[in-house]
């Protein structure tokens, strides 16, 4: 077989049928493989009109099908799966050829990973691709780490197939090396966590508290979709409410089991977080919202507990609490966003990746799952302030926050009275709070840790480090 192809797909499942497709359209031609051979001969006779398909049923073909450098995409299931795939063809590659992994592995994985293929001569890229099935096909936003010498070969095609903004600019750009685009991408879904969580939260106080009917709130949230809130998850909100049961003719909405899945992305940012010793409680009680959901029995043996009575709004009363709920989402999205650009910050630094903070805000502004118009002014903000230690330093949006903070808190309080969880809400508040307090409770806290555990503690007034006899006469020694 001849070497035409200038890049490879492996693993042809939707995504990455899709991508192939992608690359297709965009006029590569794509070299495509998969275990079962049928999954590609169907590809190249379903779609072969698309643009120039290659199809290969072993890894020897595949690979001879690729130009050099050969630059060979991975979309397998994470973990041991995709180890199996790299070694395969990682035998057959040459010094230079690139292995791109597009699937959602752990960034640990991904640093594990590029070090034994750099050591063999091979680069490795770990790129997060963010937009699902759609955005795979029509422009993603994509997210790759590795070396600087493996993007100066594949980021033209990266930047050829991905999203455009607004401005045309693509949305991918050179994250960092080894694993840092498999980070970002992990971040970036625990942001999507815990934007999905505001919205729904969102609208439970509207349905509950106001109440609106799923079609009402609909048009509520294509209202806001043509304002600050513009964003896909606030497009997709409004299409799933205004939807309606073909078998009961019920709103979609209430025939839908009230148990929400996670797949471990945004699990994963928390567990990173914890190890970063960086605070993303926003996004921490998206994540166990949806294990709240999944435990039905835990649940179903709660039924008795009590709560107040449920006052539902009416008139202009409703209208003037959805207003305040705007105020409350926007307030709190713009803090998970916070959160999550800090834990980047943090494993940045840790990892010495050196990412662009701005750069990663603007290829989020198409193509993936949380875009949306305030974006630009993030990326804005980052580019005047590389080393802005919170998105909340930016005066403008700490303007924002401040005039929303009284409709904000009382939603809060509305859900507390009235007994609606809303566990995102309320950790983003409390988040906002923490950051604008003189002084913390934590003084305590580490006198209680000197107290039982000889911890020690710093004074306010001098320096050095110290510890209280408290089992004794109560004097302070210095350690």
């Amino acid at each position: 077989m001849s070497a035409t192809a200038q890049i490879g797909v492996t693993g042809l499942a939707v995504m990455g049928r899709n991508l192939a497709r992608n690359f297709a359209r965009n006029g590569y031609t794509v070299a495509v493989h998969n275990r079962t051979a049928a999954k590609t001969d169907a590809l190249v006779e379903e779609f072969g009109d698309e643009g120039t398909f290659v199809a290969a049923h072993t890894p020897e073909e595949f690979v001879a099908a690729l130009e050099r450098p050969r630059r060979l995409v991975v979309m397998v299931k994470a973990g041991e799966p995709t180890d199996a795939v790299i070694q395969e063809f990682a035998a057959l590659l040459d010094d230079g050829d690139v292995i791109i992994d597009g699937g959602n592995a752990h960034f640990e994985d991904t640093r594990r990973r590029e070090k034994d293929l750099r050591e063999r001569g091979i680069h490795f890229v770990g790129a997060g691709i963010s937009g699902g099935e759609e955005g795979a096909l029509n422009g993603p936003s994509i997210m790759p780490g590795g070396s600087a010498e493996s993007y100066e070969s594949l980021g033209p095609m990266l930047q050829k197939i991905a999203a455009k903004a607004q401005d045309g600019a693509p949305c991918t750009t050179h994250i960092g090396p080894d694993g840092a685009g498999h980070f970002v991408k992990m971040v970036h879904n625990g942001i999507e966590y815990a934007d999905m969580q505001l919205i729904a939260e969102a609208y439970d106080l509207l349905r509950t508290v106001a109440g609106y009917s799923p079609a009402k709130i609909s048009e509520t949230f294509r209202g806001w979709n043509t304002g600050r809130l513009d964003s896909y998850l606030i497009e997709i909100t409004a299409e799933v409410l205004s939807h309606t049961d073909a078998a009961t003719g019920k709103p979609f909405v209430d025939i839908v089991q009230d148990r929400a899945e996670q797949k471990g992305t945004g699990r994963w940012t928390v567990q990173i977080a914890l190890d970063l010793g960086v605070p993303v409680s926003g996004i921490a009680e998206a994540v166990f919202a949806r294990s709240v959901s999944g435990h039905a029995a835990l649940r179903d043996a709660s039924r008795h507990l009590a709560g107040p009575a449920v006052r539902e709004l009416d008139g202009d009363e409703a209208a003037a609490f959805a207003d305040q709920v705007e105020q409350a989402l926007y307030a709190s999205k713009i803090v998970a966003y916070t959160q999550g650009f800090h834990e980047i910050a943090a494993g940045s630094e840790q990892y010495d990746w050196n990412i662009d903070l701005g750069k990663v805000a603007a290829i989020w502004r198409g193509g993936c799952i949380i875009r949306a118009a305030f974006l630009d002014r993030i990326t804005s903000a980052y580019e005047a302030q590389p080393d802005m230690p919170s998105l909340l330093s930016d005066k403008s949006f700490a303007q924002e926050i401040a005039a929303a903070q009284d409709d904000w808190r009382a939603v809060i309080a509305t859900a507390v009275t009235q007994g609606v969880p809303t566990p995102a809400f309320a950790a983003t508040l409390a988040y906002y709070d923490s950051l604008r307090a003189e002084r913390l409770p934590a003084a305590l806290t580490q006198g209680q840790r000197d107290y039982f555990g000889a911890h020690t503690y710093h004074r306010t007034d001098r320096e050095g480090t110290f510890h209280t006899l408290w089992g004794g006469d109560g004097s302070e020694v210095e350690s």
